[in-house]
């Protein structure tokens, strides 16, 4: 079968992918800054740095530590603000033609109502990815995944201000996924994104001190897949609902699985820091292993896993 057979467009809840490849927040900045490394018209979708009200510097460096099977960060939310995002960042990227899907952060449910208003102003975004999940500030972050009752107001909050798609992106430092993610969707989100980073730590032996200044960080790339590839499973199986699976993706058959265990598309991460022409790179791979296995749609593989 030829690659021009592959049907690689994907329904995510009310969105309308051309591709099930995205790319992941705070991954790929805002776009412009890989620009001269990938096709950004080809992908999927753009999915944003996240943004919070006011700018912020982020958590002093060290603040990156590769490890042996993935990378460390805690860089903190380093982002320049919503207004200077929506009069430099955001144009240049609806002026792409693709999916955009802004991430927005907080420390309080007011601050994230605030944006979702301001953002829904903002003509040509796809959808917003509400982030109750990061592990590396100490206020928000994935404080708001530890209270059920917390995270459905919140969700509700930012549906009262705005009728863009939202997508909640889920914290795996929690001891069950299935109720967080049932709790964003009874707050009227449409689709989860899972997983963000899991805490880690890294430590300098000799000098008995912490690799990053943070004490711990974020955990991304090879090391989470089999964790984020058993929670998209888990909340697929519970819930039947649209999720775009994130987690370790470094090569098409990586995707393959994600959709497999229950995912509608998924997000390319860490490889991107590895390699800047990652997410159009599985993106073919991608392609290939469809024609492989003579598979004409890549919306047949969702939720196909046999078990």
């Amino acid at each position: 079968m030829s690659a021009e057979r592959v049907d690689l467009r994907v329904q995510v809840g009310p969105l309308e992918l051309p591709s099930p490849l995205l790319v992941a927040s705070g991954t790929f900045g805002f776009g412009q800054e890989y620009a001269q490394y990938v096709d950004l018209g080809a992908l999927g979708g753009i999915m944003t740095k996240a943004v919070t009200i006011a700018p912020r510097e982020g958590n002093p460096g060290p603040r990156v530590w590769e490890t042996s099977a993935g990378m460390l960060n805690s860089i903190g939310l380093q982002n320049p603000g919503l207004d200077t995002v929506i009069a430099e960042k955001l144009p240049f990227l609806i002026e792409l033609g693709v999916p955009i899907i802004v991430n927005i952060a907080g420390e309080t449910i007011a601050e994230y109502a605030t944006l979702a208003q301001r953002l829904g102003e903002v003509e040509g975004l796809a959808a917003l990815e509400v982030n109750v999940s990061c592990p590396n500030v100490d206020r928000g972050g994935m404080e708001f995944c530890r209270e059920i009752p917390v995270l459905r107001e919140l969700v509700a909050a930012v549906r009262d201000e705005t009728e863009l798609p939202l997508i909640v992106k889920l914290s795996p430092n929690v001891g069950d996924v299935v109720p967080t993610a049932e709790a964003a969707l009874e707050g009227g989100a449409e689709v989860v994104s899972m997983i963000n980073t899991l805490v880690g730590m890294a430590i300098d032996a000799v000098r008995r001190r912490p690799r990053l200044a943070h004490v711990t960080g974020g955990l991304s790339g090879p090391a989470v897949k089999p964790i984020a590839l058993a929670m998209v499973w888990r909340v697929w199986r519970a819930l039947q609902c649209p999720v775009i699976g994130m987690g370790g993706i470094f090569t098409g058959e990586d995707a393959a699985e994600f959709l497999l265990a229950g995912a509608s598309a998924v997000a390319v991460g860490t490889a991107s820091f590895v390699d800047p022409t990652s997410a159009q790179r599985v993106r073919e791979e991608l392609v290939e292993f469809c024609c492989g296995q003579g598979v004409e749609t890549v919306r047949e593989l969702t939720g196909s896993l046999r078990v």
